[in-house]
């Protein structure tokens, strides 16, 4: 069974995949908002399947094939975000999506990171 390039075409998708899921590229780089300065997360899935075969046959004589493909999921998790020495996650999980809770950033921000200081009363 011939391989072909398969290696180099390896290389050249993991090196694609690589520059393509940064943070940056898929939502953006860290901003400030006030006195908060948020760092986007995603989450990436990647996936790569090869196979080929060959064969003989009487009629037909000699035959052979592969095929090879690559998948990947990105996710946009939330954002890091800083207040002062206060660093916390705020999820981007909302029932209206990525968008309202950008939109509603600032003020989740504020009170996210509000209510982290407050002593806990057990």
């Amino acid at each position: 069974m011939k391989t072909g390039n398969y290696e180099e075409v390896l290389s050249k998708v993991t090196e694609f995949l690589r520059d393509e899921t940064k943070t940056s590229t898929v939502i953006g780089t860290e901003f400030k908002l006030g006195e908060f300065t948020c760092v986007p997360v995603i989450k990436v899935g990647m996936g790569f399947g090869y196979g080929g075969g060959e064969g003989e046959a009487k009629v037909t004589g000699h035959g052979e094939g592969s095929g090879a493909g690559a998948g990947m999921g990105i996710v946009p998790m939330g954002f890091l975000v800083t207040r002062g020495e206060l660093i916390q996650f705020v999820p981007a999980t909302t029932t209206h999506g990525v968008s309202a809770a950008i939109e509603k950033l600032p003020d989740l921000l504020g009170k996210y990171m509000d209510n982290k200081k407050e002593p806990q009363m057990n």
